[in-house]
């Protein structure tokens, strides 16, 4: 399953919506680290293909979504599971760490 584009008005259906747990990954272009994050990403999106949904949202092109969620500094990665916020991390630690972070909060 490779990984969703969010918008600001998509983001109700594909992650509240979700029947299954989903890690957004709330980045920027300019964002060094998140460019970094990015190939790690699209491997936890095939790693967790039907477990876990695996989504981006660009902050510049959707600022009411990021702003809803107190989105202060990117890279920030939100994990949702039954319409609420379960996990936050931020900044990018690397694949092991994120890996571990999604395992202990949803048992993937």
């Amino acid at each position: 399953m490779a990984v969703i584009d969010l918008t600001d008005a998509s983001f109700e259906e594909k992650v509240l919506q979700s029947k299954i747990p989903v890690l957004v990954d709330f980045w920027a272009p300019w964002c060094l680290p998140c460019r970094m994050a990015g190939p790690v990403i699209d491997e936890l999106a095939e790693t967790y293909k039907d477990k876990l949904l695996v989504a981006k949202l660009n902050i510049d092109e959707n600022p009411a979504t990021a702003a809803k969620y107190q989105v202060m500094s990117i890279p920030t990665m939100i994990l949702f599971k039954g319409r609420k916020e379960i996990k936050r991390i931020v900044g990018f630690s690397g694949k092991e760490e994120i890996k571990a972070e999604i395992s202990n909060d949803t048992n993937v």
